[in-house]
């Protein structure tokens, strides 16, 4: 039986008279780097998981810079560089979904009544699963920065600041990663997980500062857009890389301190469904 406090293990160290007792946070450790192994070995065995995860933000790439992008105008600035942002952001935010389809997914399978047959942490099947995620959207950001720089994108405030614009990206991809984690838990279907997220999360990207300057938009779309999270995550994004040009900054708390608001919002996130998602993994678990 799996509690997330697995039972009692030791190891057997070399020439010693008996067992030595290992702690509890290394027992924990181990578990999740041996979940989150087996995930990643599953994207090595099935590398169409990898090769469709990177395939989209691509489209996105050349589908608005080389057949919009000479429609749409940026004041003071570069549609590609503003643009670049919107992408990373939206790419992200789907990546994250796939925590919920795959968490759906073994539930479905029955992959979970296999771990509990093992003395493991509950919550180590969890965080196993998003940190390989992370790892899988760490990925797309970069194929996605190579794919910005064919086309002509560029960041332009050091690498201190462009290190710090990846951080913020992961850390909201791995902190919404736990929402739908917790989703996946609760649907257990990994068909409705694709039909929620989709409807959820295209207006929440596209009603948003992602594509085009919120200003461009009816009122109530524009209202809605400059207290969006998305924006305010594309904006840090964007000063942090140097891609802002001289377009105008909505006079908004999140648009105004995009960073601050994303950090907060993420930590937040990580914060409230961290451990409600593992409190349901649990009650399913036990079942």
């Amino acid at each position: 039986m799996s509690t997330d406090t697995a039972p009692p293990r030791s190891t057997e160290a070399a020439g010693s008279p008996g067992p030595v007792p290992v702690s509890p946070l290394s027992l924990w450790a181990g578990d999740v780097a041996t979940v989150t192994w087996r995930n990643l070995i599953k994207f090595r065995r099935n590398p169409e998981i990898l090769l469709f995860a990177v395939l989209q933000p691509i489209m996105f790439v050349l589908l608005f810079s080389q057949v919009y992008g000479g429609s749409i105008q940026i004041e003071g600035g570069n549609y590609t560089d503003y643009l670049m942002a919107g992408i990373f952001g939206q790419t992200v935010l789907f990546g994250s979904t796939f925590s919920g389809y795959q968490m759906a997914q073994d539930l479905k399978e029955g992959m979970i009544d296999r771990f509990r047959t093992l003395p493991m942490h509950d919550s180590a099947v969890l965080f196993g699963r998003t940190n390989a995620d992370l790892v899988l959207n760490g990925v797309s950001v970069v194929i996605m920065m190579i794919s910005g720089a064919v086309v002509g994108w560029r960041f332009h405030e050091g690498w201190l600041s462009f290190l710090a614009g990846v951080g913020i990206l992961l850390l909201f991809s791995y902190a919404f990663s736990w929402v739908m984690a917790l989703l996946g838990i609760i649907v257990r279907t990994p068909e409705v997980i694709n039909n929620a997220s989709f409807m959820i999360l295209f207006p929440l990207t596209f009603i948003s500062n992602a594509f085009v300057q919120t200003d461009n938009l009816p009122r109530a779309l524009e209202v809605f857009a400059n207290w969006n999270p998305i924006s305010a995550l594309v904006q840090a994004v964007r000063e942090l890389f140097g891609n802002t040009g001289a377009a105008p900054t909505p006079d908004t708390f999140p648009m105004q301190n995009p960073i601050l608001t994303t950090v907060a919002m993420s930590l937040l996130m990580l914060a409230v469904f961290v451990p409600l998602a593992v409190n349901r993994f649990r009650q399913a678990s036990s079942r």
